[in-house]
């Protein structure tokens, strides 16, 4: 009876790489302790200018610029005359 090592017999049962008994070969145990490293993530793009035919917000810092900003919106429609009474009695408490 011819005794062949447990290694050899299974040569070639996963592909290129030679079968070790359960263990890795040398091919696999350099592969997995020497990681390619990614590179860095690209920066994000920075965001698009504003167009010039968006409305900017009215800065409201105090009651006089609340007032002036609920103004505003009562103007341009965005709230009620109703609304507008309900909020100048909040800010002007």
């Amino acid at each position: 009876m011819l005794l062949v090592p447990r290694q050899l017999v299974r040569v070639g049962m996963t592909g290129d790489v030679p079968y070790y008994g359960g263990r890795m070969s040398p091919a696999q145990a350099y592969a997995a302790s020497h990681t390619p490293r990614r590179p860095p993530p690209a920066p994000a793009p920075p965001p698009p200018p504003p167009s010039p035919s968006a409305r900017q917000p009215v800065p409201a810092a105090g009651a006089g610029d609340a007032l002036a900003a609920l103004q505003h919106l009562l103007d341009t429609g965005v709230i009620s005359a109703d609304e507008y009474r309900r909020f100048r009695a909040r800010v002007t408490g």
